[in-house]
């Protein structure tokens, strides 16, 4: 990990109204101005904040992603953002295949065809992958995790494999307090790393970890050596555990 930079990504999910997401950032900066050396610090706020945490955000160090795109440049999508649009935000990557989204309808297809669109369009990309408990518990992770990581990086263009990171996030894991062991994440974020070798410089790859992480499992987890960082939700939404979270990075 000693040559990939930690990145600690907040997503909000849909939480935060215009004004709520302005003032975490305000409350976020007045309390760490900037990210620690070498860690990058990313927020995922919903569409409507997206720009407006953009603008405030712009001036500092952190970068600001949505959560999640289109395929198509543009359309009759209804209710769907392209890339292009994510772009003028003013935002610099978003989410792909969030497990949430798989579970509404996004398609494998979709995801790699979303990766590429996004990273297309010059934006950073963190691409999710991740198994259910039933998965687990029959003993197929890591042939899961292989199908969602060959399938979404299928169709990248390998001049913009610097542009994608993936998270690992286990959907028994999210929102349930309930944390994969050090074992379990490192075995799995080793296996992600392996697999996606086929498509780009594995050593190079950042592997985020995702899955209720706190301000008192965020070290632990990130001094694994195949983690790379840490996906944050609920504790992204206070700033001082987001900031304890980031801080944990160092």
């Amino acid at each position: 990990m000693a040559s990939r930079i930690p990145l600690v990504a907040g997503n909000w999910k849909m939480h935060k109204t215009i004004p709520e997401a302005l003032e975490f950032c305000e409350a976020f900066v007045e309390q760490m101005p900037s990210p620690p050396a070498g860690v990058e610090v990313a927020v995922c706020p919903p569409f409507p904040a997206l720009h407006p945490v953009a603008q405030r955000l712009r001036r500092t160090k952190y970068w600001v992603a949505a959560q999640a795109v289109h395929e198509s440049l543009s359309g009759a999508h209804t209710g769907e953002v392209s890339a292009p649009m994510i772009g003028a935000a003013g935002a610099t990557g978003t989410l792909v295949g969030h497990s949430e989204r798989r579970a509404a309808g996004e398609t494998d297809t979709q995801v790699a065809e979303r990766v590429k669109a996004a990273t297309d369009a010059d934006l950073r990309v963190i691409m999710c992958v991740g198994e259910s408990l039933e998965v687990r518990e029959a003993g197929e992770t890591d042939g899961w995790l292989t199908a969602q990581v060959t399938s979404g990086l299928a169709l990248l263009d390998h001049a913009r494999e610097q542009q994608v990171t993936i998270a690992y996030e286990p959907i028994w894991a999210i929102g349930t307090g309930v944390v994969a062991t050090p074992d379990q994440a490192q075995e799995a974020c080793a296996h992600v790393r392996l697999v996606a070798s086929n498509f780009v410089d594995g050593a190079r790859l950042r592997v985020l970890y995702g899955g209720s992480v706190s301000p008192d499992n965020a070290g632990e987890l990130m001094a694994l050596p195949d983690v790379d960082g840490a996906l944050v939700g609920g504790a992204s939404l206070d700033p001082d555990k987001f900031a304890r979270i980031v801080e944990a990075a160092t």
